[in-house]
């Protein structure tokens, strides 16, 4: 992956067996990196590098159904509840108490929803893309949130989250059309943000009238080389490699369990009210978690009484596309907000002078 010496892990929790990279000196402080759909640990290569260079502990699993992690074959068994089970599980084998935890996509719903029941684990959480209080709460509770003036219900009914609609009626489907032409599929899935599609119907609107993914077609279209996409040659052919080898399924049923998730979510401790220290980086040209015009990340500011918001204007594979601005947006906060978990910390009036 880099000059940087990262280490292979895996663990199990019950029947589960979990694999996670590892970087940076072990007494560092901890910091834990959870990726989102479709992902593996090594798409936050970027962050492994840079925060272990700066002397942080850095951990990042393949969850569930990804990568070397096992692939269930029931759909519930990639609820929120368990993924943060999963999580747990993973800090114990760690033998640490606590973490400052980092989610893209679907892995920030994951440390959302283990801060909002675990906070004790949490010294700070990051989360990029997906706000708190949107998602963990139903497909419903993303439809409430739909800026009408771009997705008039007459034409647009599910707004950008069509896709996830349609995964509850069409989701073997979907998942054969991925699995056609996986490296394809990745490309479309990973392609940079583009400025000007701001403001305009996202590509995941029209997915059921369309009949499926890719306008309806068997397959992704052919989308040549790598230039548009945010992935470099060695992180592409092991994401491809490891979605070949464990296909769609896993991924495809983190979006089957809406109601499961709210009732879990429901039971959040505090109502749900998070004082842990939050960084949410907003992608600004992210179409689908579009934050900056609509309602989406009210309920966020409603609930996280700990907050720091940064945009960053790329796509919504911003830690991939804007890697320096990302690293440096969580490194300010770390500095700011958390000083006393910046590696050789020490308390300046007891230190005495040199």
């Amino acid at each position: 992956m880099s000059s940087m010496h990262i280490e292979e892990h895996e663990f199990s929790n019950d029947d589960v067996k979990l694999f996670y990279l590892s970087a940076g000196p072990k007494n560092g402080p901890l910091m834990i990196f959870v990726h989102g759909w479709p992902g593996i640990a090594e798409t936050w290569k970027p962050q492994i590098s840079a925060f272990a260079a700066l002397g942080f502990r850095i951990v990042a699993p393949d969850m569930r159904g990804y990568g070397r992690s096992t692939v269930t074959r029931e759909s519930h068994d990639y609820r929120l509840e368990r993924l943060v089970a999963d999580m747990l599980a993973l800090l114990a084998s760690l033998q640490k108490k606590e973490a400052v935890w980092v989610g893209h996509d679907w892995g920030a719903l994951v440390v959302w929803s283990l801060a909002a029941h675990f906070p004790e684990v949490c010294t700070g959480i990051v989360n990029m893309c997906v706000p708190y209080h949107t998602l963990e709460y139903g497909l419903d509770a993303l439809l409430a949130t739909v800026d009408r003036e771009i997705y008039p219900a007459d034409k647009f009914p599910n707004g950008q989250w069509d896709y996830q609609a349609y995964y509850e009626t069409d989701s073997a489907e979907a998942n054969k059309v991925f699995e056609a032409d996986i490296a394809n599929t990745i490309k479309v899935l990973y392609r940079r943000g583009d400025p000007a599609s701001y403001g305009k119907p996202a590509l995941t609107s029209a997915i059921i009238h369309s009949g499926g993914w890719f306008g309806g077609k068997s397959s992704a279209p052919e989308m040549g080389d790598l230039s548009r996409s945010v992935l470099d040659e060695s992180t592409f052919n092991t994401l491809s490699d490891h979605l070949k080898r464990m296909g769609f399924f896993g991924p495809t049923s983190y979006y089957l369990n809406h109601a499961a998730n709210k009732e879990y979510s429901e039971r959040s401790l505090n109502g749900g009210v998070l004082d842990i220290p939050t960084l949410f980086i907003e992608a600004k040209f992210d179409g689908v978690c579009e934050t900056s015009m609509s309602t989406l990340s009210d309920s966020m500011r409603r609930y996280c009484r700990d907050l720091t918001q940064v945009s960053i204007e790329a796509g919504h594979w911003v830690a991939l596309e804007r890697p320096q601005e990302t690293n440096a947006a969580i490194a300010r906060w770390l500095m700011t907000t958390l000083p006393t978990s910046w590696p050789g910390y020490y308390d300046e009036i007891n230190a005495g002078m040199y």
